[in-house]
């Protein structure tokens, strides 16, 4: 995302020909045949027991920031339920029984928690078995909504609890259509909410007819200029697939009061968002409509942007949007026109968006990049410029008429400005509040802090003057990550530091609990303290009180020890890792153990900012599954997310020195752990998913580091994702010593270390198709080199059955006992 304005939410814890050539080195070992079908395995019981391990429920705030809803978070689901009927369509994910995004975990109960008095509130009448997909405050927080998902049956409710009866009831038996959103919005009253329910009377989807009619036929003609088309997945491939997708996007607007009631609002429309104003009198509805595509998703086809009434008629058509079949080339290109539009949070009825003043193209001079407009009910004047950018609009803060907080960003030199303006005076010119890189997180203010409203919005906490906000931040430094809450005059710009995390702990604030700024919910945890939530007295400077008690979820793991350590590479680059050691292991009695590193690389445009430090030596040490401290359980040694920044100073592009700056980085590495005595040459591994997939091939096409490597859902060919990738913006055609020299496919003969290959079948993000491993795979075995395939049924870029989730463990742990714990020799 070219974004750096991130709300700020309470949760608890989202082809190349192919030579078949024979190597003629000799292999580690024989290349592995193919595995039986004997089922799915697991892994030693120390691993079962981190996929099993009790997870922390989620929480969410109500309005008023006197009460927590908390929904436990279940196990795992089943391959049985990860495996039921999925439609892939426009870049959506379907389950076609629920009418529903395909999800996979729900919640599987929920009660309250008083802030003032910390007991739970346990509720009557919830369905059983409990499915909850989202949730949803009433603005005057007397009511609960939520939606109940029954995969299984099919059913996909919408539900009600009353706050002060402690009671819950369905509201409607009518299904919610939740394919493109949450499906349900309280109006700003509390007495009603805004729905998209199945249309009545739809019927059965269209069936194919399994004959094809004709061919698939698409066409383009010169002169459209040079376009980005990233590599989507999941996208239409026939007029079947059209129809299927409408059938499921069609949804009917509908207000349901808290009897039950049911009206409709207009007719069924293939809708993308549906949002009442504050005031809620006007919904804002986009929808799609034909001519669809079959290189684009769902956001990209034509649409209309509309302003109803609450008949669901219609008050104003504010856009009609084309199909967008690409963009110009940059991470700074958008679409032409309306763009990122809202209701104002502060109004009772007026719309914000941006319009790009460039032709969206970054390539082109401008001096104003986007305007940023305003447009008041009735809608029957023409548009206010509130704001005129040189960057990219990247969001708002409102407060109020005289205050509102404007964010603009430029990807290409990461630099960020944030403007205060006064919404209800546009004349009246904005002043810089700050300008600085996304990249310096020891410059970073931190996010203005916000409450919901009485009608339910979003907005700025203001101080009692009206002049000052405050800032909830990560407080990055050289001594890691120490989150503050600051209170910020906004006319002096001079700031007042409320809390500050202190040694030995890690204690983030999550939300002001008060518009005064005297209290504050903040989450606390240590290295052997699991998180817990927390009210803290900011002004008296007491301890906090405990509002949550969750236990430790790896007690076998409580003697972990963690250090966060600090090393440079041989450019001067300084590097930051976290080496955790097994319990009960002491380097200088024990010696070296086998180990695994794990990493993503980062590109920068300034190489001081790649050297400071992220995260924190006061973190829990959460054992997960998914992450590489899982092998600790194993008696590994660990070096998690050790810096792999690449850089590109000024006119310089990151990735055209990837490679070396990628071994540098490795070696770095090594040799740090290795002087620690943590670690040994010929017995360390290397790993990582996605990015770090990709990373981890070019690490043993490069260099012979490690003795074996594990990558999970990567890409390894560039050739496949032509119109860039991760931050890359230049095509294929713009740069291809680039992307062929960083493809580690093109150096597949260079892998003489074992390479273990884990991908789902079903990935879904865009770029990396499970084609990438499958090619490399064959690669590496037609040139006599040793790899394992992996490809697991049914899963996406992030794998979600239990099933899955044990094999994984228990490829990898045979493949560091293999190659690492036990190297065979040469």
């Amino acid at each position: 995302m070219n974004r750096p304005l991130r709300r700020l939410a309470l949760v608890g814890f989202l082809l190349a020909a192919l030579p078949l050539a024979t190597s003629a080195r000799t292999p580690l070992a024989p290349p592995a045949a193919a595995a039986p079908a004997d089922g799915y395995r697991l892994p030693p019981a120390p691993l079962q027991a981190l996929v099993d391990a009790p997870r922390p429920p989620q929480l969410s705030i109500s309005p008023h920031r006197d009460l927590l809803a908390l929904i436990q978070t279940p196990a795992l689901p089943g391959i049985d339920l990860v495996a039921q009927p999925e439609l892939k369509l426009a870049g959506l994910r379907i389950n076609p029984r629920t009418y529903a995004q395909s999800r996979f975990s729900f919640g599987t109960d929920l009660w309250l928690l008083d802030i003032a008095s910390g007991k739970e509130q346990r509720l009557q009448g919830l369905p059983a078995p409990l499915s909850i997909a989202t949730t949803s405050w009433s603005p005057d927080q007397r009511f609960l909504a939520f939606n109940q998902v029954d995969a299984k049956s099919g059913r996909n409710e919408l539900w009600v609890v009353d706050v002060a009866a402690h009671n819950a009831r369905r509201l409607t038996e009518l299904p919610l259509n939740t394919v493109s959103g949450r499906g349900y919005r309280w109006m700003s009253d509390s007495k009603r909410l805004l729905v998209e329910l199945r249309p009545d009377g739809q019927g059965e989807a269209p069936a194919g007819g399994g004959i094809p009619t004709g061919p698939n036929v698409q066409e383009t003609r010169a002169g459209g200029g040079v376009k980005s088309l990233p590599t989507y997945q999941d996208l239409l491939h026939n007029e079947n697939d059209a129809r299927v997708l409408e059938h499921y996007l069609r949804a009917q607007a509908a207000l349901v009061d808290l009897d039950g009631k049911v009206t409709r609002l207009g007719e069924p429309a293939l809708t993308l968002s549906l949002a009442p104003s504050p005031d809620g009198r006007y919904l804002l509805r986009e929808r799609v409509e034909r001519p669809f595509s079959y290189l684009v998703p769902v956001d990209y086809f034509p649409r209309r942007i509309e302003v109803l009434d609450l008949d669901g008629k219609l008050v104003k058509e504010i856009a009609h949007q084309p199909l967008i079949d690409g963009l110009p080339t940059g991470n700074d290109a958008v679409r032409t026109g309306v763009r990122e539009i809202e209701w104002r949070a502060d109004a009772p009825a007026t719309l914000v968006w941006a319009e790009a003043q460039d032709g969206g193209d970054p390539a082109r001079q401008a001096d104003v990049r986007d305007l940023v407009k305003t447009q008041a009910a009735p809608f029957t004047q023409e548009p206010t410029v509130l704001a005129r950018l040189g960057s990219r609009y990247a969001g708002a803060y409102w407060g109020s008429g005289e205050l509102a907080l404007i964010e603009e960003f430029w990807w290409k030199t990461r630099q960020v400005k944030e403007w205060r303006i006064a919404p209800d005076r546009p004349q009246q010119a904005p002043k810089l509040v700050r300008e600085g890189s996304s990249e310096d997180r020891y410059k970073d203010p931190g996010l203005p802090a916000t409450a919901i409203d009485e009608h339910g919005e979003q907005r700025l906490v203001v101080t009692a003057d009206g002049h000052g906000i405050f800032r909830l931040g990560k407080g990055a430094s050289p001594e890691g990550d120490r989150p503050f809450i600051d209170k910020v005059d906004l006319d002096s710009g001079r700031s007042e530091r409320l809390f500050h995390s202190q040694a030995p702990y890690y204690e983030a604030p999550q939300v002001l609990l008060d518009a005064q700024g005297k209290r504050a919910l903040t989450s606390r945890e240590a290295p052997t303290e699991t998180p817990n939530f927390y009210v803290r007295e900011l002004a008296s400077g007491s301890a906090p009180r405990a509002l949550t008690h969750f236990a430790h979820p790896t007690p076998q793991l409580k003697d972990v020890k963690k250090e966060q350590i600090r090393y440079k590479r041989k450019d001067g680059v300084e590097l930051t890792a976290t080496l955790f050691l097994p319990p009960h292991y002491d380097p200088k009695k024990d010696g070296p153990r086998p180990m695994l590193m794990w990493a993503y690389p980062t590109e920068f445009k300034s190489a001081d900012a790649a050297g400071q430090v992220t995260d924190s030596p006061y973190r829990f040490n959460r054992i997960s599954y998914w992450s590489p401290q899982a092998f600790l359980a194993m008696g590994y040694t660990v070096l998690d997310d050790f810096s792999v920044p690449i850089v590109g100073e000024g006119s310089k592009e990151p990735n055209d020195t990837y490679v070396p700056q990628l071994v540098a980085s490795a070696e770095a590495a090594v040799d740090e752990v290795v002087r620690r005595g943590v670690a040994e040459r010929g017995r360390i591994a290397v790993g990582g998913h996605s990015y770090g997939a990709f990373m981890t091939a070019n690490l043993l096409a490069h260099t012979r580091l490690f003795k074996a490597g594990i990558a999970r859902s990567g890409a390894y060919n560039r050739t496949l994702t032509p119109f860039g990738f991760q931050s890359e913006e230049r095509n294929y055609w713009q740069a291809q010593d680039v992307y062929s020299a960083m493809s580690p496919f093109n150096y597949a003969d260079h892998i003489k270390d074992a390479l273990l290959l884990i991908h789902g079948e079903q990935d879904n993000n865009s770029g990396t198709f499970p084609i990438q491993s499958e090619r490399l795979y064959a690669a590496v075995k037609g040139l006599g080199g040793t790899a394992r395939l992996v490809m697991l049924p049914n899963e996406a870029h992030a794998y979600r059955a239990r099933e899955s989730i044990m094999q994984m463990l228990a490829e990898s742990n045979d493949w560091l006992e293999r190659y690492v714990k036990n190297p065979p020799a040469h």
